[in-house]
């Protein structure tokens, strides 16, 4: 190697562990910058020339080395929407929360809620996710960002009511009593329950459950309202049969038949609304119990009583907000009701260390990494999602401290090559004068 040779040799070493310096420092200045993936510097030699004698090197030369694919530890927050990927994976974002953002992809999970109710990382990403139809993702649904802020209230109208109580067998017999009568107002009912059920859009109705004996072991009933919404209720005193039919019992006062079936303790009736009032018609499913069994009515020698519990919701605004492992984003409503409102996806990569970082601990695709598979939490390699709970740094201080300090005695003594490479020239040039 000349003299020259040495002197290059020393300036790429320079410039080789000027790079490695920019790597650690970068390191160790994000130590706690949320999912942030610890880099090392990658040495190699360059050889000039080779020949049968041998090969001469003129220098090293130093390259970035990324590992995307560490898995940092987990810090636990009191943000339900701070999140961290436990395995594979990197939530989806975007530079915007309209359509046309550059999408990126990331595992810095410290999202809030912007002005406009949209989930955006400290970095400024907004989180996409796939909004849900019916708790499910409909066919050519798009990625959208999520907006938890905006989300509407709801109900749930009722589809079943489950009767408990007994009927007195000792009431008198009503052996004068017709179908309608008790609606009609030509008769009494031995027992009247009173039920609640929620419409379409929240409201409540009420329905009248009326009874009168009709044999020794049997009961007619009358399911009826006096709603002005129901159709045939214009006025709101007018009572309108919905459904009727008969009870028979054991003589150990079990319910033994509805309506003459011995297999099945319910009956369906359906509620049709005025046009007028734009609810959607709905058929409620009537349960008085089990046959044979002590559940739901009875017939015994004592107080006629009666107790209802009624499916669906009134109306709800919503109260709060949670995430599942499967990236499930569910909605809990003031009424009780949760409803599953959003899906976290998340984007694998083949190599995912050859993706290209940017700005914000965020990365962009790139032919070595290759194409992005979304993919739901949990499955097909993906890894899940943790809620209230961030991603730390991959760097270790101790082990970034030690290569500073190596980094800068390198430095040092390419600095000295140099030095006495220019005293060997010197000497060169005193000798030819």
């Amino acid at each position: 190697m000349s003299i020259f040779g040495a002197l290059l040799t020393g300036v790429s070493g320079l410039n080789a562990f000027s790079t490695s310096l920019s790597i650690t420092s970068s390191n160790i200045a994000n130590v706690s910058t949320t999912a942030y993936k610890a880099s090392d510097t990658a040495f190699s030699t360059m050889v000039a020339a080779s020949s049968s004698s041998g090969s001469s090197s003129t220098g090293v030369v130093a390259n970035t080395q990324q590992y995307v694919s560490g898995q940092g530890l987990f810090t636990s927050t009191d943000n339900d929407y701070d999140l961290a990927i436990s395995g594979s994976g990197f939530f989806i974002t975007s530079t915007s929360s309209a359509d046309g953002g550059v999408v990126e992809y990331t595992r810095a999970g410290d999202f809030s809620t912007d002005t406009d109710g949209y989930l955006q990382n400290a970095s400024g990403l907004y989180l996409l996710g796939y909004a849900l139809t019916g708790g499910t993702v409909a066919a050519d649904t798009a990625l959208s960002a999520i907006d938890v802020d905006s989300l509407p209230g709801t109900a749930e109208a009722s589809t079943k009511v489950t009767l408990t109580g007994n009927l007195n067998s000792t009431t008198t017999i009503d052996d004068a009593y017709v179908d309608g009568n008790l609606t009609s107002g030509d008769s009494t009912a031995d027992a009247t329950l009173p039920v609640s059920v929620y419409n379409s859009q929240g409201g409540t109705e009420t329905l009248n459950v009326a009874y009168i004996k009709t044999g020794a072991n049997t009961w007619a009933y009358e399911v009826y309202s006096t709603a002005s919404d129901i159709t045939g209720d214009t006025t709101g005193v007018t009572t309108t049969q919905l459904t009727s039919g008969t009870l028979e019992f054991s003589s150990d006062g079990t319910l033994l038949s509805v309506d003459g079936d011995t297999t099945s303790g319910s009956k369906d009736f359906t509620i049709a609304y005025d046009s007028t009032a734009g609810l959607s018609d709905q058929t409620i499913t009537l349960n008085f119990g089990t046959i044979g069994g002590t559940s739901g009515y009875t017939q015994l020698a004592t107080t006629s009583t009666g107790t209802s519990t009624t499916d669906g919701y009134v109306y709800g605004d919503v109260s709060g907000v949670s995430i599942g492992t499967d990236g499930i984003v569910t909605a809990t409503y003031s009424n009780g009701m949760t409803k599953p409102v959003y899906q976290i996806p998340l984007a694998t990569f083949s190599n995912p260390d050859g993706l290209k970082a940017t700005s914000g601990t965020a990365y962009t695709a790139t032919d070595s990494s290759g194409t992005a598979t979304i993919t739901t939490a949990g499955k097909n390699g993906a890894g899940t999602i943790n809620s209230s709970q961030l991603e730390d740094s991959t760097v270790d201080l101790a082990t970034e401290l030690t290569d500073l300090i190596t980094t800068q005695r390198a430095y040092s003594a390419c600095s000295k090559i140099i030095t006495t490479s220019s005293d060997m020239l010197d000497s060169l040039i005193s000798a030819v004068r």
